[in-house]
């Protein structure tokens, strides 16, 4: 037998042997993963059962306080708070166990289990959410700056809008994630991005005319606005968080807005802005919308037409 062959079935023979321990690795895992099954189903039942018996002795509670002496008063609001607590540690521990999404994720993703089991996997993947958001709003930011300066075509604000709606539903998808693996979001910031992704898809459809041609500019102007925001926003928050992470105030979960209170406060006033350049358009007279400008822009000619009271304005999105 050739010195080749020789070595060949001793590498083999060590293969055989690698198999039959990995083999028995296997068994094990698969035994380990149905006790974890087992033990996943046994948490979630006790911490119904014990949710559903707080719930009774909540609203017990709140019965009896009407008619309690002072004494008993003080003893009634200390269980309450211990009843807090005690559901703020169910909704810590839940964010380890499966369980069923929400109408949104069921529409999207199916009967999906979508829990991350580790600290680290859940932390990777808002990491990855943050970087999704950051990404984005430079080429959202880019995008802007292109259709608003030099691409002034129908085609090309279409795939910016599309963008948008794309950006929008993926943040809302990702964010429902996120609150299924115990992120603390809070509803507003969800909604508006739904709202968010309905208002894009409006633009999307918009057909082109003067009334389009009009907003035109300000939604472009604010959509390059509200992405500088964001870009500032998302180094000065996660510095903040990094910061409030480490003293043990938030969550490792706890996301960057994208907006300041004193950022916000310009981005609500040119969404007014908006509100108002929409109302004013709505109530053109009929002479306008007949006029040969408005039969240019049907035809297909992007005209940067802009009236004077709406020229200073910004819009949303």
């Amino acid at each position: 037998m050739s010195g080749q062959l020789e070595r060949c079935e001793r590498e083999w023979h060590e293969l055989e042997g690698e198999f039959q321990e990995l083999q028995e690795t296997h068994r094990i895992y698969k035994q380990k993963l149905e006790e974890l099954t087992a033990l996943q189903t046994q948490c979630s039942a006790s911490i119904h059962k014990q949710k559903s018996r707080l719930k009774d002795l909540k609203r017990t509670l709140q019965r009896y306080k009407h008619h309690a002496s002072q004494e008993e008063a003080e003893l009634i609001q200390q269980m309450g708070t211990n009843v807090k607590e005690r559901q703020n540690i169910f909704f810590d521990m839940e964010a380890y166990l499966p369980k069923k999404n929400g109408l949104y994720l069921n529409l999207v993703l199916g009967n999906v289990n979508v829990t991350l089991l580790s600290n680290q996997a859940k932390f990777a993947y808002k990491d990855e959410y943050e970087k999704f958001k950051l990404y984005l709003t430079i080429i959202l930011l880019l995008g802007a700056v292109a259709c608003r300066f030099v691409l002034h075509y129908r085609v090309t604000d279409e795939v910016f809008n599309f963008l948008l709606v794309w950006y929008y539903c993926t943040l809302t998808i990702r964010e429902s994630i996120l609150i299924s693996n115990g992120s603390r979001i809070k509803g507003w910031w969800v909604s508006h991005h739904y709202v968010s992704t309905f208002l894009s898809g409006v633009m999307l459809t918009w057909p082109n005319g003067l009334i389009y041609q009009k907003f035109r500019d300000q939604f472009l102007a604010f959509s390059i606005f509200q992405s500088c925001v964001q870009f500032l926003q998302y180094y000065y928050q996660r510095g903040c968080l990094y910061r409030l992470r480490a003293l043990g105030e938030r969550n490792h979960l706890d996301l960057t807005k994208d907006s300041s209170p004193g950022c916000g406060e310009v981005s609500h006033s040119s969404s007014l802005s908006c509100s108002v350049a929409i109302s004013g358009s709505s109530t053109m007279p009929s002479h306008c919308l007949n006029s040969p400008a408005m039969r240019n822009a049907e035809n297909g000619r992007c005209l940067c037409w802009r009236s004077p009271s709406s020229s200073s304005s910004l819009a949303t999105s």
